[in-house]
């Protein structure tokens, strides 16, 4: 009973592996693609706009309201971002605009003056994708001090540019009874608020990305989950193998947590995973690595044999159990790892 058992737990540690390998490479492309297209940036400068000018010229929203335009406009047509500038910031910042024209796009370029020194350039504009909600605050207040009448000069001037800033500011200043300090804490709050809202909706957003991409890795390496479970079933020593441990027991997994317990998990599970025997999860990839244990690794074209399990209906169940796993992401296959094995996350 307890070797059956022991074979199980095998049997959950090994798919456990291959499931936050495979999640982990679909969290480094998904990366990889935000930051290659600039995206986090754009989306943080787009409600920026939105909230501080309002509508572009054509009266539309810079905020993206669909999965197409997040990813075909906002990264390619419809760039938010301010251009880069390498110069600090002015000593005094510039006044508002009497009236504002939709071209102009005074509020932002005015933000952006205060908050430049945090940026580094990315294809000639800024790269800032996180605004502290007290560099923000400290932001308006600087704006607020370059007007006559102080807060009161800053929300006229908004109210008289039809800038969707001025209702948000004008209840904030209410609630802090115009006193500054409290006003300062009041707009950080609220724009915190608002940085959190956003984080939401950005990750609703990216989860397609996730999903089509875990798709993509699913049929790349053609990833059989239920054909994989067979093998860590029927085979001891390969499981043996993908488990790391010499023998099964109670302490089956001894060896695992003896090396991962007491450093940072993540290298450690890096190295895990990159054993020969976890390798073998791609050897049905359209291109496969193998590992001797003498020589240097060879890259194989397996076009054929690709084309071959992708189109063998048998396989499609797997490929589903797989798909669906990778859904779940890397820091739960990494939880449910930790637990099976007893690491404690690293602090």
């Amino acid at each position: 009973m307890i070797v059956l058992l022991s074979i199980y737990v095998d049997l959950a540690l090994g798919l456990v592996l291959s499931f936050l390998l495979l999640s982990l490479l679909v969290s480094g492309l998904n990366e990889a693609f935000v930051r290659l297209l600039a995206i986090r940036s754009k989306f943080l400068w787009a409600y920026l706009r939105d909230t501080m000018d309002g509508s572009d010229k054509d009266g539309r929203s810079w905020l993206p309201a669909s999965v197409r335009e997040v990813f075909a406009v906002l990264p390619f047509t419809r760039d938010p971002r301010p251009v880069h500038s390498d110069q600090p910031a002015p000593a005094e910042a510039g006044e508002l605009p009497a009236k504002e024209t939709k071209a102009e796009d005074a509020m932002i370029n005015l933000l952006y003056q205060r908050v430049r020194e945090i940026d580094h350039p990315k294809q000639g504009r800024t790269s800032i994708a996180n605004l502290p909600p007290g560099r923000f605050a400290a932001a308006l207040m600087e704006l607020a001090a370059a007007e006559d009448g102080g807060v009161e000069g800053l929300l006229e001037k908004l109210k008289a540019m039809g800038s969707p800033l001025h209702g948000h500011l004008k209840g904030v200043w209410e609630s802090a009874q115009r006193d500054m300090e409290r006003f300062r804490a009041g707009v950080e709050n609220w724009f915190d608020g608002e940085m959190q809202r956003l984080s939401m909706l950005y990750r609703r957003y990216v989860k397609w990305v996730v999903a089509a991409l875990g798709l993509l890795v699913t049929l790349v390496f053609t990833m059989d989950g239920l054909e994989y479970a067979k093998t860590l079933l029927r085979d001891n020593a390969f499981r043996a193998s993908v488990t790391a441990v010499a023998e099964s027991g109670p302490d089956a997994y001894g060896e695992l947590k003896a090396q991962c317990e007491r450093s940072n998990p993540v290298p450690c599970i890096t190295d895990t995973l990159s054993q020969p025997a976890l390798v073998k999860v791609f050897d049905h990839a359209l291109v496969s690595l193998s590992i001797p244990e003498e020589g240097d690794p060879a890259v194989h074209w397996n076009g054929g044999t690709w084309w071959d399990r992708l189109t063998t209906p048998s396989h499609w169940p797997g490929y589903l159990m797989t798909y669906v796993a990778l859904l779940f992401g890397a820091p739960f296959w990494w939880d449910v790892l930790r637990r099976l094995t007893g690491i404690r996350s690293h602090r």
